[in-house]
């Protein structure tokens, strides 16, 4: 899409909207594009990709410009990762402007600190230098400033995954099985997947394929009485639902209406009848408090930093501080701490969380369980290799890292309660 002085302009002024970062990134843009409707679908495009562009590369470009003005980043950005070249530049730049570009281009990103050249706040790299080498790091972080693949779920109630490629294939869409989920479809491009049939009919859902793992740990059978403690929108809920074929008891509880709202038409165009939406005001509401004891499964898919979904919200770098992940640790701990106490004996539990770091992970766990000497850990390796899911370097717990299997950054652990509770 060729660039205007309008387009350029238009560019500059999202950018200017986005940066401060005041609320999510997404948020910022749909907001910017609700202001400028005259826009088409190829403007919105084009004017995404740059802003998310800018914020997976804003250390590099703030080395260049000196962390200057939102036009200054818009230039830079194009000049370096777009390769616009000055004669493409020059009939929309000042004089000043294109000898400045010049000498961007001439600055060498290998030359930087680690941290510009992973694009990761140093505070982040110190709390990954715990787990992962240096090497590793700078991987990880070329890594997810790629833009994440689209992954798709197949909806095994009402199609089969061979079936959905086929139709997708007929349509002139790339698709192929994704390596690990079993329901799983992995998507070339980006299609406008949202206005296809096979999604409006609930035969399809965009999920990202670690998303689609956590159900498959948790494992629910059917007739069982199930419960997915932070719902959110449902992605997960609907595959539990499918799990369960729609038989048993499913309760999706949220503190968000609005996001069990959303969940709604998805349930509607699912299939789906055992799925029971409630809204919760906190973890000690008493809905939770007449289930105790009388569940057979729970998921919780905690609320977390989101640093393992950096290809798709660049902007939680900064968004998110050493002081915001202590106190989601101890919102994670009382989550967790709460939602164990609906379990049966015998009852299984999956924790998980979109995060990298030890503190969100493996700290909550081992807090947890030095708490709560009647549950104890099953191996996810050997859950999964018993539904025939073989992921590669899984154990204890389960790490999926954009780095080693291309899904969003996921850790879940399996508690069982594995006896009744000790009396005082």
């Amino acid at each position: 899409m060729r660039l205007t002085p309008e387009r350029l302009n238009l560019l500059i002024i999202a950018v200017r909207k986005v940066l401060p970062l005041q609320a999510p990134a997404d948020v910022l843009l749909r907001q910017f594009f609700r202001d400028y409707p005259q826009l088409g679908q190829n403007g919105r495009s084009m004017i995404a990709e740059t802003v998310f562009g800018i914020l997976r590369h804003r250390f590099f470009l703030e080395v260049l410009t000196g962390k200057a003005t939102a036009r200054e980043l818009v230039l830079a950005y194009l000049a370096r990762f777009q390769g616009m070249n000055l004669r493409e530049l020059t009939p929309l730049i000042r004089e000043v402007e294109s000898k400045w570009i010049q000498q961007i281009k001439a600055v060498k990103l290998e030359e930087q600190p680690q941290f510009i050249r992973a694009e990761f706040p140093e505070w982040l790299v110190g709390k990954l230098q715990q787990s992962w080498s240096d090497e590793d790091i700078l991987r990880l972080g070329q890594v997810l400033q790629q833009p994440a693949p689209l992954d798709i779920r197949v909806n095994s109630l009402l199609a089969k995954r061979e079936e959905v490629i086929a139709v997708l294939k007929q349509e002139g869409i790339e698709a192929q099985s994704t390596p690990f989920s079993p329901v799983g479809i992995r998507l070339t491009g980006n299609p406008a997947i949202n206005r296809n049939a096979l999604f409006l009919s609930g035969k399809i859902e965009v999920q990202d394929e670690g998303s689609q793992i956590l159900g498959f740990l948790l494992a629910p059978k059917r007739g069982e009485m199930v419960v997915d403690f932070c719902a959110g929108a449902g992605g997960k809920t609907l595959l539990l639902g499918a799990l369960m074929h729609s038989r048993g008891r499913l309760y999706a509880f949220d503190i968000s209406e609005k996001r069990l709202n959303n969940l709604k038409p998805r349930l509607k165009r699912s299939g789906l009848s055992n799925v029971h939406p409630q809204h919760i005001d906190s973890e000690k509401d008493i809905k939770l408090k007449r289930l105790a004891g009388k569940i057979d499964r729970v998921l919780v898919d905690a609320p977390c930093s989101g640093l393992g979904t950096l290809r798709r919200n660049p902007d939680l770098k900064w968004r998110q501080s050493p002081e915001s992940i202590n106190e989601l640790q101890k919102k994670q701990i009382a989550i967790l701490t709460a939602a164990a106490k609906l379990l049966k004996p015998g009852g299984r539990l999956v924790y998980a969380t979109c995060s990298l770091l030890p503190e969100e992970n493996q700290q909550v766990i081992e807090r947890f369980l030095a708490d709560h000497p009647q549950f104890s850990i099953l191996n996810c390796g050997e859950l999964l290799a018993q539904q025939k899911i073989n992921l590669p370097d899984t154990g204890e717990f389960l790490q999926l890292s954009p780095l080693y299997h291309n899904t969003d950054g996921f850790f879940a652990a399996v508690l069982e309660h594995s006896r009744m509770e000790p009396k005082n």
